[in-house]
């Protein structure tokens, strides 16, 4: 079991499966949402996710057409995506676990939107865009 939550605590949320697919997201809108030079997140499904406070505190945002990002209203702490066009899965900002996922990123991800100022210095496989 894993746990989560928001940098004010108001939100806190539990996983009880595994999580996938980490990596590191370069794109701007996951630059822009989280004020750094990339995002590090994994996939969660979303049987294996459930709210244990303060799920009336997390507001949506569509960010482009089929996907939302929730944040708490109160802080601003980004907790999850969801996507209209796989709902069995959620995208989860690693960051808000305050539990080892127990998995590390294996990628980097729009590596051809990163940050000019960001040098990437590791050996993990880097993806202009989305891998087909």
């Amino acid at each position: 079991m894993l746990s989560g939550s928001c940098l004010c605590g108001g939100v806190r949320y539990e996983i009880s499966g595994r999580l996938s697919g980490p990596l590191y997201c370069h794109c701007s809108m996951c630059r822009k949402a989280h004020g750094a030079a990339f995002r590090t997140r994994a996939s969660v499904r979303a049987q294996d996710f459930r709210w244990v406070q303060g799920e009336a505190l997390v507001t949506w945002y569509e960010t482009s057409p089929g996907t939302e990002r929730g944040f708490c209203r109160v802080c601003g702490a980004k907790l999850l995506s969801r996507f209209e066009r796989n709902p069995r899965f959620y995208g989860l900002p690693l960051g808000t676990l305050d539990d080892d996922p127990g998995v590390k990123p294996g990628m980097h991800l729009y590596v051809a939107h990163k940050a000019p100022w960001f040098e990437i210095t590791d050996a993990l496989a880097q993806h202009a865009e989305e891998p087909g």
